[in-house]
């Protein structure tokens, strides 16, 4: 009994390691979106999909005997991927489409080990039922859930602070042989000795109040429709709320591991609490607490005040994923059916969760204009709590939770309302939603243009003469940036200068005739939008170029560029991608650079305090750095609050600065952060 036990547990540890694992790896080369995880949890629920699919047939087409040979050439096979570690050959060139690419990617690197691990536990409960009649194999279940936690909780505080990304790779693919191993082990022995007939053994009540098993099911074939699409739509809610409720946490802050492992890990949670056993879960007790969740991350979706309030939506938003996944995968532990329609549940439960998170995923980035799927989610929710309710047989319940439906839809109703205000246009696509909004009254001085990435603005052009062609926002000729800029343009004719971040073209502004700016951008949405709705770019005086694609990725394919300053402005959310601040990217940028040359880090943001990083990597490269800060000016209204980090091979690129610069906080003994290693949590800002 043991090594059943020992192969499940160890199948869902790397099951999950390898999750944030792999991600990690590949971030980089996709301009550190947060849309790579989602589009990576796409992949894995669709793997899972898959080895649910080779579990439930082989169990019903195949005998033990046969399906255990099958089984142990599947996992030899398996090995010939390892290390799992994607080559060069994979990074994005520019224009390809990056949702493809990285499900391409997740495919071959990973794709026969994933599908593999994921097999194990409906397989191995399968092999448990026959060898282990009177026992209930879905315990196994919640093993392997408690498994999945551990791996969760154990990579951001234990792995990721203490090995780079390729030893982290090294490390799971070690452990995956270990995990090969014992699985043959295990699949010898069911084909020597396992009995090949399953015994039905009804599945035991939930020990709750008012629950019910819904499949109470005679006989190994045929399986109630009512059923099905209960567990189909259940399972499909609970990975909507969870593709959501990351989606929301993390689309405006860093794409930091532990951000997208919170909302998994509560997912995984409930469904060890549900399938346990032991009545976690009883409908009378979470009726009540969902009807709240509900209300109030409705109402925070909508809310101002607390729109930058990162504590409290991942706090309330993280509750509120724990009673939502409570209630879907509580109502889908009620509807299991016997032991011997388990991977047929399985593979049920599989397909809801490549539903939902494909919707979320997939669907609601080519289809919807903004982040809409939170309260689409919770539209969903609350028709679960509708349907729960309805089970539950209360009129009173029943009226209330028609109320939460239609309190849902009136709360997604007015998100979408809100976001409509002064927006001229709106996009989206895999690096984030785009809107172009108005302010001010139109042919008056006041009149400005802005464009919002989600909800952090990325530039704004005032279209009266008296400000068309002033730089505004965090580009001010009293920002880092403009000050040395301007220092640069009093120095010498024929400036070259580069900027990492298109935004609006507002860099453009500075441009003289025969200065050069060259832009590097990864969106290709962005590009359009500061050609077609704003005049920076068209207006300047200096010949413009735009580089599409990662500009790590053009700036070590092109030729010294000669720079006389660089800046770095390429906000993924409310952060700088961390590929863009590391050893290996301050070496990039000095080959490009001229040797007076000055590179511009632009850290304004709500969340991580960046600048001690720079000053340990520009002690390590022996430059010298300085920063700038440049607080509000409430009676400019061209002009925002900034903070810029200045690096350049000497003092005297500084010269010109003089009383404007800071010297940069020391960063405390951590590791240089590197292309393989960085740790957003040790810089996560603490909240006020």
């Amino acid at each position: 009994m043991a090594l059943f036990y020992i192969v499940v547990a160890l199948s869902a540890f790397l099951l999950f390691l390898v999750q944030p694992i792999i991600a990690k790896q590949i971030l980089p080369w996709f301009g550190g979106s947060a849309a790579v995880w989602t589009t990576s949890l796409v992949f894995f629920q669709t793997a899972l999909l898959a080895g649910y699919f080779y579990a439930d047939l082989g169990t019903r087409k195949l005998s033990v005997a046969k399906l255990s040979k099958v089984h142990i050439a599947f996992a030899l096979l398996s090995l010939l991927l390892l290390p799992i570690i994607p080559g060069a050959s994979w990074r994005p060139s520019g224009e390809e489409a990056p949702m493809l690419r990285i499900l391409l990617l997740l495919v071959v690197v990973i794709g026969v080990p994933y599908v593999l691990l994921s097999t194990t536990s409906p397989l191995v409960q399968s092999w448990f039922a026959r060898t282990y009649p009177g026992r209930d194999p879905y315990r196994l279940f919640a093993v392997s859930n408690a498994a999945s936690l551990l791996a969760l909780i154990g990579y951001p505080f234990l792995l990721e602070p203490n090995a780079g990304t390729r030893m982290q790779a090294l490390i799971w693919s070690g452990l995956f042989v270990v995990f090969v191993i014992a699985l043959c082990i295990l699949a010898f022995k069911m084909g020597k000795s396992a009995p090949q007939v399953l015994v039905n053994v009804a599945s035991e009540a939930v020990a709750s109040e008012g629950v019910v098993p819904a499949a109470q099911i005679s006989g190994f074939t045929g399986l109630a429709k009512p059923d099905v699409l209960a567990w189909l739509g259940l399972s499909a809610t609970g990975a909507m709320l969870l593709m959501s409720v990351t989606n929301h946490l993390s689309h405006n802050i860093p794409s930091v591991p532990l951000m997208w492992i919170i909302p998994l890990t509560i997912y995984l949670f409930t469904f060890i609490l549900t399938f346990d056993g032991r009545g976690w879960y009883a409908r009378v007790a979470f009726v009540g607490p969902s009807v709240a969740a509900i209300a109030i991350m409705g109402w925070l979706l909508i809310d101002k005040d607390y729109q930058f309030d990162l504590p409290v939506h991942a706090v309330i938003f993280s509750i509120g994923l724990f009673v939502g996944c409570m209630v879907c995968h509580g109502e889908l532990v009620a509807a299991k059916p016997p032991a011997a329609q388990l991977t047929r549940f399985y593979l049920c439960v599989s397909v809801g969760g490549a539903i939902g998170s494909a919707l979320v995923g997939v669907l609601a980035p080519l289809v919807l204009p903004g982040f809409y799927e939170m309260a689409i989610s919770l539209v969903c929710l609350a028709l679960v709590v509708l349907w729960m309710s309805h089970r539950f047989g209360r009129t009173e319940m029943q009226f209330a939770a028609v109320c939460v439906v239609g309190g849902a839809l009136a709360l997604t109703y007015l998100q979408v309302t809100r976001d409509r205000e002064n927006t001229l246009s709106a996009s989206r696509n895999f690096y984030g939603a785009l809107k172009v909004k108005a302010y001010g009254t139109e042919d008056e001085d006041d009149y400005f243009l802005r464009l919002v990435h989600g909800a952090i603005l990325h530039g704004e052009q005032y279209t009266s003469d008296k400000w068309r062609d002033k730089p505004t926002t965090y580009y001010t000729p009293t920002s880092g940036l403009g000050l040395i800029t301007t220092a640069k343009l009093a120095e010498k004719k024929g400036l070259r200068l580069g900027m990492i971040g298109l935004g609006v073209g507002t860099y453009a502004a500075y441009g003289r005739e025969g200065d050069r700016i060259r832009f590097y951008e990864i969106d290709p949405e962005v590009v359009r939008v500061a050609e077609d709705d704003f005049y920076y770019l068209e207006e300047s005086a200096a010949r413009i170029e735009i580089a599409l694609g990662d500009a790590r990725l053009n700036l070590e394919r092109e030729k010294p560029q000669q720079f006389d300053v660089l800046a770095v402005d390429a906000f993924s959310g409310d952060s700088i991608p961390t590929h863009l601040i590391t050893h290996e990217a301050i070496a990039l940028y000095l080959r490009h650079i001229a040797t007076d040359g000055v590179v511009a880090f632009h850290v304004s943001n709500r969340f991580l305090d960046l600048p001690p990083v720079l000053e340990a990597l520009a002690r390590a490269h022996a430059l010298a750095a300085v920063m700038i800060e440049d607080p509000a000016q409430e009676d400019n209204g061209l002009h925002s609050s900034s903070t810029w980090v200045l690096i350049a091979r000497n003092n005297d690129a500084f010269k010109a600065l003089a009383g404007k610069v800071a010297a940069l906080p020391i960063q405390p003994s951590w590791r240089i952060w590197t292309d393989d290693y960085n740790n957003l949590v040790q810089v996560l800002k603490n909240p006020k």
